[in-house]
């Protein structure tokens, strides 16, 4: 009997299952022959996600914030993903409440009820000792995590690009649009942008067993890293145009990132801007996606796939 068919016999519970990258874990491990549940507060959206894949998920009503309702979600699973994210505070969620509580209730919930592997999806920068609300709320969820699941897998993704990010693809928009674009301070910043579906294999393979080091914490990025100045003239150069860039200093974007929140859909948060202050690279000597067998894409293949989409 091949690994695909062992697999069904496994239950794999995504929390986050229908966002950016929760959906592609999913997929992934839908492919690898696994039962999948996809928790999520709107299971509804579940069927129309993945009403083109072979096989459908199950779709599980469960809000990480009511402790109440993971306990079903989770039942007989034996691996928990938890790939729930958060950028805006909106009443009673707030980073504290999502990253640390939620996630380390999450946590516990996967240790009293047996459950063999429980991954945390976080990000490259995170510290609990960081000034910004959101940066300190990612790095003490990870440690609130480690302490609830002993052995938990920590994953670290750099920013991820994919076809409907709203990174890359608001740059190619706007790099098309404008005749000057405004840059984070002086535009250097380095980045190590990975592709989505790369992350949601790893993540997929470590589920799956894939894990020659035997690590706990991994952090994913791309094969190339650039200033963020170079992403721009990279990006310019792969849609065969010019862009013409203007230093903005960090103080201003964080006041615009402050009324833009303002609005139903915020294009820009402060807790990006205050990401966009800080490296976002992965760190030397922590496993990544080569380490487990993967060869990340660049920039180039997001592109094209974001001008197919247009």
């Amino acid at each position: 009997m091949d690994s695909a068919n062992l697999n069904t016999k496994r239950i794999v519970t995504v929390f986050g299952g229908t966002g950016f990258l929760g959906r592609r874990i999913v997929k992934r491990l839908l492919e690898g022959g696994f039962t999948v549940r996809a928790a999520s507060r709107h299971s509804a959206r579940v069927s129309p996600i993945f009403s083109s894949t072979g096989r459908m998920p199950e779709a599980v009503e469960a809000d990480i914030l009511d402790a109440s309702s993971i306990g079903s979600a989770i039942a007989g699973s034996e691996a928990i993903v938890n790939a729930v994210s958060l950028y805006v505070e909106q009443g009673v969620q707030t980073f504290e409440r999502v990253h640390v509580k939620a996630a380390a209730d999450l946590a516990a919930a996967a240790r009293d009820g047996k459950v063999d592997q429980f991954i945390h999806i976080s990000g490259i920068g995170s510290d609990p000792k960081s000034d910004s609300n959101y940066i300190g709320a990612r790095g003490r969820g990870e440690v609130a995590v480690e302490s609830a699941f002993p052995g938990a897998f920590i994953v670290r993704p750099a920013v991820m690009t994919g076809p409907d990010d709203a990174f890359l693809t608001t740059i190619v928009r706007l790099i098309r649009l404008l005749p000057i674009y405004p840059v984070f301070g002086d535009g250097g910043t380095r980045l190590q942008s990975v592709y989505v579906e790369d992350v949601a294999k790893a993540v997929s393979g470590l589920i799956d067993g894939r894990n020659p080091k035997g690590s706990s914490i991994f952090e994913f990025g791309g094969p190339r890293i650039y200033t963020y100045k170079e992403l721009l003239w990279e990006i310019a150069r792969q849609l065969h145009t010019n862009v013409k860039l203007m230093p903005v200093p960090f103080a201003v974007w964080k006041a615009l990132a402050g009324v833009a929140e303002l609005l139903p859909a915020a294009p820009i948060t402060r807790n990006q801007v205050d990401l966009m202050r800080h490296d976002n690279v992965a760190a030397i000597g922590v496993p990544g996606l080569k380490e487990l067998d993967i060869e990340p894409r660049d920039i180039d293949e997001v592109i094209r796939l974001i001008e197919q989409r247009a």
